[in-house]
């Protein structure tokens, strides 16, 4: 059967997405292997190493900015990460400086809240309520 290995996220700058999904998101840096202009920059979560791969993915594809831009003006987060308590992590990464497009909500069984990752992507990370 098959499993998710990588997914990813469209970046306008691989350098300043590592450093938020790091820094700021927690997650550990996996593989930098570069290609030519860009390179396969992938991140894990901090205690899964082995997990599913986060490929900080360059936007350089024409439709990739329109579609990005689209999604982000509709408020429509580009994904979702799970955390233990979305209150807590939310009032971590406010003191650090992240900016949030909606604080925490209950929305049925589970908490959630969006953030911008300062490029170019709303982001949802969710707990259960």
């Amino acid at each position: 059967m098959p499993r998710i290995n990588v997914t990813g996220v469209l970046v306008d700058d691989q350098a300043k997405a590592l450093t938020f999904y790091t820094d700021m998101l927690g997650f550990v840096a996996k593989t930098d292997i570069p290609l030519g202009e860009h390179r396969w920059l992938t991140v894990v979560g901090a205690n899964e190493p082995d997990g599913v791969e986060l490929l900080l993915e360059p936007d350089a594809h024409p439709a990739a900015k329109a579609f990005k831009q689209a999604l982000v003006e509709d408020g429509i987060p580009l994904t979702s990460f799970a955390v233990h308590d979305v209150a807590a992590v939310y009032d971590d990464l406010v003191a650090r400086g992240v900016t949030f497009r909606q604080a925490p909500v209950t929305m049925g069984p589970m908490v959630t809240v969006v953030l911008d990752d300062t490029c170019g992507n709303l982001i949802q990370l969710t707990s259960p309520a």
